[in-house]
């Protein structure tokens, strides 16, 4: 990979995105942001910035000029249209003639019927077909989704969970770390998953969270209905195996706590 020329990063501006940035930059690489709106007064300067809309095909040939590889953050799951963007991106790519397409998919999304997992999958496919030379990266969740997830499922003073159920986080920046590693690497297909240090029950990884909060609440394991549910504590979304993460969910719950 040709170092003078910028990696371009989809979704610069979100959880994954940002630590992307930040890791290629300091890992001395030029890095191009796509993005829908102006840079904010917090973006490095070192950062390239290019307006445009995967939705629409806005800007995305001046983007994908010249690039060295486009790291592929950029997803919406409330808006479900992960597919279509992921279409437009691969046409761009194919017409810039970049050469490797690196994209950070989710642990599980062959094993969970979860709709979202499922649009994760199709873009996966649409990648592998896409005539682009590509790099699947699958990871386990974020702590920052974790603790999102538990905010969703708390009310008052009590967290309802689902029982029974693991889950395996891992910190943003050690998947930041892996994917600037793979774009270095060059195409590289389907690579080995990327996940936290601990399986945990969510119970526990709740009760983590309240003492971390100083909340005095109670936690609630109950059977969650349905054929998703039922596959989370099956254990699809985990990868055991790969457990290469080194940040455990109450190390970053101390790192949270001091920055607040």
């Amino acid at each position: 990979m040709a170092d003078s020329h910028p990696v371009l990063v989809t979704g610069g501006t979100g959880t994954l995105g940002r630590a992307v940035v930040h890791t290629l930059l300091d890992a001395g690489l030029p890095v191009r942001v796509l993005s829908r709106r102006p840079p904010s007064p917090h973006v490095p300067a070192e950062v390239e910035w290019a307006l445009g809309d995967l939705l629409t095909g806005e800007g995305l040939d001046d983007a994908f000029a010249g690039v060295s590889a486009v790291v592929h953050c950029a997803t919406d799951p409330r808006q479900g249209r992960d597919v279509e963007a992921a279409a437009r991106l691969l046409m761009a790519a194919r017409t810039a003639q970049v050469p490797h397409l690196v994209y950070i998919s989710i642990v599980g999304v062959d094993q969970v019927p979860f709709p979202y997992y499922k649009t994760k999958l199709q873009v996966e496919d649409l990648i592998e077909h896409g005539g682009v030379p590509w790099t699947i990266l699958r990871a386990t969740q974020f702590h920052d989704l974790v603790d999102m997830m538990l905010g969703a499922l708390t009310l008052g003073p009590v967290t309802v969970v689902p029982a029974r159920t693991s889950d395996q986080p891992i910190d943003v920046r050690e998947v930041a770390a892996r994917l600037v590693e793979l774009v270095r690497a060059g195409p590289s297909g389907r690579v080995p998953d990327l996940g936290g240090p601990e399986v945990l029950d969510i119970a526990d990884i709740a009760r983590q969270r309240n003492d971390a909060l100083g909340r005095r609440g109670a936690v609630w394991a109950v059977p969650f209905p349905g054929e998703t549910a039922s596959a989370f504590r099956s254990g699809g979304h985990l990868t055991s195996d790969h457990a290469e993460g080194r940040i455990t969910y109450a190390q970053h719950l101390a790192r949270r706590g001091r920055r607040q």
